[in-house]
């Protein structure tokens, strides 16, 4: 038998091969799915043994559905219930809001209230912070005033010159008391054995999310927490797209100039992010976490100018692209402008065809692009969608004093969202992302006063010229937004 097995290895393969594509043609038949989105994959699974297999099993499955990721306990947890009800919009206060910032924006809250139950919280303090030489020692001041905990969620945590500092400080809160918890993608990370164990000694818990055999070889063949999230006592928050590496601080490296985006927050929009770093705890630390009164203080900061936040998570636990549909609303309802700043720009077909569309009907789109990246692959995917893009008005400009990691959203001088999502694939449908979505005329303003900064350094692209690259980059081009989910 062994050896009957052995002579016919190819057959026998090739037989279950088909067997499983018959079987996924008729699961992809019975979703209703498009028709060309079907007749695509049944023809790769047709045509190609194992590599339509490959090719349905990381492009065509929605794991939503699937729940590879379930939220346990804490989604429906009484206590984070009771802290959402704080916040509930009466009627009046729902007209009002949608008074001052137009239906097109009302809807934005409108979906994500009912997508993911997001509070949207008014007494909120909220700063900008440009570039890593203005983040970190704020955050490193903050967590020094840490009392009760720190809760620390980064796509990538790396014990150099910018994070031995915040590693430094965690372990000294650890010891003083404080509950000091991490989590780090074990992909995106980079600790020593050695921090690992000072960190565990000194009381900090620590967990990576999702592990790894391999880091190097993984690739991104696999669902990354590209969220980066700190939460001081309750009342402090960080999110946006710096992460603690050397490299995203320009006074510290002498590499590439780096410009990024994040946000600071007091007030009780942390909250959200509290919520959120939870279920993610939950899911990699397997510990029932004690919900208290103490991680969502009623506390209000002063301030002269409170904004309205809403915080926007998503990823492959959530039932719907939280953050993609947030973006779309929001542009589809843009009147005047939409100005987006992002490091790859590989837009799926509802956010291409927001950006076109509105900027066929008049408004002014524009987009800023590093002119290099930092990913060949990505460059070619993104380089790809430019033609498109600017035959339908939108306006491209290539960023070229450094890398612009920034991931940042502002239209119409009434509404910003900054966080970790890139305009792709992979952070609308595939990684774990978070974004505060800021309802405020004051922070649009100054939202667009940094895009206008930025433009200064950036080179447009002319669809004349554009056009003029040979055959050879072209090919490429398409060669590579044939796989850009995985980028």
């Amino acid at each position: 038998m062994s050896q009957y097995l052995q002579d016919n290895l190819w057959t026998f393969l090739l037989l279950v091969n088909y067997l499983l594509a018959i079987v996924i043609a008729f699961i992809i038949l019975l979703k209703n799915d498009n028709p060309v989105k079907t007749l695509t994959y049944i023809f790769a699974l047709a045509t190609l043994p194992f590599v339509g297999l490959l090719v349905y099993y990381f492009f065509g499955i929605d794991h939503r559905k699937n729940k590879i990721f379930q939220k346990r306990y804490l989604t429906d947890n009484t206590k984070l219930q009771k802290w959402r009800s704080r916040f509930g919009l009466t009627e009046a206060q729902g007209e009002d809001l949608e008074k001052r910032f137009g239906p097109g924006i009302f809807r934005v809250y409108q979906l994500l209230q009912y997508n993911q139950r997001s509070v949207l919280t008014f007494e909120n303090n909220v700063e900008i912070l440009i570039n890593g030489e203005a983040k970190f020692p704020r955050l490193l001041a903050d967590l020094e005033k840490a009392t009760h905990h720190i809760h620390l969620e980064y796509f990538v945590l790396y014990d150099d010159a910018a994070g031995l500092p915040v590693i430094d400080v965690l372990c000294r809160k650890a010891r003083e008391g404080v509950i000091v918890r991490v989590i780090y993608d074990d992909v995106g990370s980079k600790l020593s054995a050695s921090t690992k164990k000072r960190m565990s000694e000194s009381g900090v818990r620590h967990f990576p999310f999702m592990p790894v055999l391999f880091t190097r070889f993984s690739g991104k063949f696999n669902y990354r927490d590209h969220r980066k999230i700190i939460v001081i006592d309750g009342h402090t928050g960080y999110v946006g797209g710096i992460n603690i590496r050397r490299k995203y601080d320009n006074s510290l490296s002498n590499d590439r100039y780096w410009r990024d985006t994040h946000l600071r927050i007091e007030g009780p929009a942390t909250g959200s992010l509290q919520a959120s770093f939870l279920l993610s705890w939950d899911f990699v630390s397997e510990d029932i976490t004690s919900i208290d009164l103490d991680l969502f203080p009623e506390a209000k900061p002063e301030t002269q100018e409170p904004v309205a936040v809403q915080i926007a998570a998503s990823g492959p636990d959530s039932d719907y692209a939280n953050i993609m549909e947030a973006l779309f609303t929001a542009i589809n309802n843009a009147m005047d402008y939409v100005y987006i700043t992002t490091p790859y720009m590989i837009p799926n077909g509802s956010i291409l065809t927001a950006l076109t569309t509105a900027a066929r009907s008049g408004v002014d789109v524009r987009v800023i692009i590093p002119y290099q990246s930092d990913s060949w692959a990505a460059q070619y995917a993104t380089d790809s969608y430019i033609e498109t893009m600017l035959r339908s008005g939108v306006r491209i400009f290539r960023y070229r004093k450094g890398f612009v990691h920034a991931k940042t959203l502002v239209l119409d001088d009434l509404f910003s969202s900054i966080g970790t999502a890139n305009l792709d694939y992979r952070s609308f449908s595939i990684n774990f992302e978070v974004n505060a979505l800021l309802y405020s005329p004051a922070k649009a303003t100054e939202m667009k006063a940094v895009f206008m900064e930025d433009l200064k350094e950036t080179e447009e692209v002319e669809l004349e010229r554009w056009e003029e690259r040979g055959f050879s980059r072209k090919f490429q081009e398409s060669l590579n937004r044939l796989w850009a989910p995985l980028l």
